[in-house]
């Protein structure tokens, strides 16, 4: 009787390079998971304020309340192409992917306050309370950034905080300063902040 041997298996042996590279997938998908969004654009942030101080100033301008809510309408929009243009060209210069979960949870966060500020504009807009705009502009989008910072390098809650600060101000502040205190944050503050995230943190 012959003696029974065990069935070899037919499966070939891992090599070392697939080992590593597997490993090496597993390490980079887990930091993306856990660390944080840092495609946020200094050089964007930048020319969006650069972008804000001429918004201001063609507010300052405009025939009426119609025409000045058309212009900050405007800058929104444009802030918000510009600020994706530039955190994609970041992310691409980086070698990371912008659709990241870490960006995810940025944008997560930061959109309620934001979808909430365009709700209000138009309830505020259509009462004929457009005074109270600046505020609640500033405000919301310093309470959306500071919660989306939270996800994203240390400067960015700081500059969220900022923008919460000078809502206070303009709450309290007379209708005048309106499109003076929009320039100083949607314009001075996205350029301080801008110089300071392209500085430290890579463009």
């Amino acid at each position: 009787m012959g003696a029974i041997r065990p069935i070899r298996s037919i499966t070939q042996p891992i090599g070392l390079h697939d080992q590593a590279m597997d490993n090496l997938r597993f390490i980079r998908d887990a930091m993306e998971n856990a660390g944080s969004f840092t495609a946020v654009p200094g050089i964007g942030g930048i020319v969006v304020g650069a972008t804000a101080f001429f918004a201001a100033f063609a507010a300052r301008l405009s025939a009426g309340p119609r025409a000045w809510l058309a212009v900050w309408i405007g800058e929104g929009l444009l802030a918000l192409a510009v600020g994706i243009g530039f955190s994609a060209r970041k992310a691409r210069r980086a070698g990371s992917a912008l659709l990241s979960r870490p960006f995810h949870r940025f944008v997560f966060a930061m959109t309620p306050p934001i979808l909430a500020g365009a709700v209000i504009t138009v309830m505020l807009y259509n009462a004929g309370l457009e005074r109270f705009l600046p505020a609640v502009w500033l405000l919301l989008y310093g309470a959306g950034v500071a919660c989306g910072g939270a996800f994203s390098v240390r400067v960015v809650p700081v500059m969220g905080m900022s923008f919460l600060a000078l809502g206070a101000v303009a709450a309290v502040a007379p209708a005048i300063w309106s499109d003076a205190l929009l320039a100083l944050g949607f314009g001075g503050l996205h350029v301080a902040f801008g110089w300071t995230i392209a500085r430290r943190y890579g463009g």
